[in-house]
């Protein structure tokens, strides 16, 4: 499994330029950085991405949840219809139709909350790594500003290769973080299966049951 966006985003803001150039022993310390800060840009892409999804997931529970209620409200009246014809089927059936509506109100309304507070960390993970990425921008022009205050030295060697080799080890370290979810659920015995279905069928019944007091709710209601 990939690493989820919070830990990216906590492991990235936490981080420093510091004990990263450290690990490589200043190999190439400016392409570190730069590779640094180019994980940072691909983090607020991918967060920015993540933000859209939920915004639009929001949005389409946000129409359902209306679209929901109007039916509700609409299946009220020919439910009333219904029953001053004396078609009781009729009117069990828009019951039912009610029931479920109502079952899923509460989801949709749950999925539109969890959806805003979404919304709201995502945002702030954007200008966490915002703000990051300022302070990454400010070392690197610190750092650079203090190589070229300070005398070059001649460092010649056979040191081209295993530098290289570094700033390959320490940027290979950035897409390291991986977990790995494994197994899979038992398949269920066969008294298992049984259980399911008598509790399925019991479901049924209470269901129906809950129907027929609904209908003779509305009924006691409309001859008052």
């Amino acid at each position: 499994m990939a690493e989820s966006i919070a830990n990216r985003v906590g492991r990235l803001v936490s981080g420093g330029f510091n004990a990263l150039v450290d690990a490589v022993e200043n190999a190439a310390p400016e392409t570190v950085m730069e590779q640094a800060m180019r994980e940072v840009d691909s983090a607020i892409d991918e967060v920015r991405a993540e933000l859209g999804k939920v915004i639009a997931n929001k949005h389409l529970a946000s129409n359902r949840l209306m679209e929901e209620n109007r039916k509700h409200d609409e299946i009220g009246d020919k439910i009333q219809l219904a029953v001053k014809e004396s078609r009781d089927d009729l009117a069990e059936a828009a019951v039912a139709q009610q029931m479920d509506i109502e079952a899923q109100i509460p989801v949709l309304e749950s999925a539109i909350t969890d959806a805003g507070g979404q919304e709201k960390e995502l945002e702030g993970y954007v200008a966490a790594l915002k703000g990051k990425r300022r302070e990454m921008e400010n070392e690197l022009a610190n750092f650079r500003a203090s190589r070229e205050s300070t005398p070059s030295t001649d460092t010649s060697g056979p040191k081209g290769d295993d530098t290289q080799s570094k700033v390959e080890r320490a940027s290979s370290g950035f897409d390291r973080v991986m977990n790995r979810v494994g197994g899979l659920p038992g398949m269920s015995s066969p008294a298992d299966r049984k259980s399911a279905a008598q509790m399925a069928e019991l479901d049924e019944l209470a269901r129906k049951n809950q129907i027929q007091e609904r209908l003779a709710k509305i009924k006691l209601e409309m001859n008052k």
